[in-house]
């Protein structure tokens, strides 16, 4: 895999010279980006200036955290559904929404969606709303993502003699606190 390079960090980039935002998705990334007092001053300013901003996943709390959801109607990962309906945001389960020039995604699972939507956005030719005004929001899951679910029975599992191994170890450990605990104590 290739690595894009920084050419410039928030702190240096000027909002009026971009057209566009992409907000990461992921949840490490979205979550580190909107601890930044620079880089919520920086979405603030798209928001503005009323330029395309699109996001997916968990990329919808760096809005939240810029105060930029009251009143939009958006859709994100659903674990974060709460999160945003608390920032005044109506939460639609669905694969894209577009609010105005704002389009969200819940996700990877939705690419084959997203990306034309985000494509016909940031080109110009803008992208249809897709949520009525008077929309509530989604009730809240009560389970994950089949998405993260079926993932799961993928994680490698420990062979046994991984097992075995850890065990040994955890017998050893035992023993040797036993040991310490046991042995009287040493005046020095």
């Amino acid at each position: 895999a290739s690595r894009v390079s920084v050419s410039k960090t928030v702190e240096e980039a000027n909002p009026a010279d971009y057209d566009g935002l992409l907000i990461p998705g992921g949840f490490i990334n979205p979550d580190l980006l909107r601890q930044s007092a620079e880089v919520r001053q920086f979405v603030r300013q798209f928001a503005a200036a009323d330029k395309p901003i699109a996001t997916l996943c968990h990329g919808p709390w760096v809005l939240a955290s810029a105060g930029l959801l009251d009143g939009r109607v958006l859709t994100s990962w659903p674990g974060i559904r709460d999160d945003l309906v608390n920032a005044g945001a109506t939460w639609l389960d669905q694969d894209v929404v577009a609010d105005g020039r704002l389009v969200t995604s819940r996700g990877p699972q939705d690419l084959a969606t997203f990306v034309p939507a985000i494509i016909d956005l940031f080109s110009g030719k803008g992208v249809p709303e897709t949520i009525p005004r008077s929309a509530a929001s989604s009730p809240q899951r009560n389970e994950p993502p089949r998405l993260v679910i079926s993932a799961m029975k993928w994680l490698p599992r420990p062979s046994i003699r991984t097992a075995l191994g850890l065990g040994a170890v955890a017998l050893v450990a035992a023993a040797v606190l036993r040991q310490d605990d046991a042995a009287p104590a040493r005046r020095p």
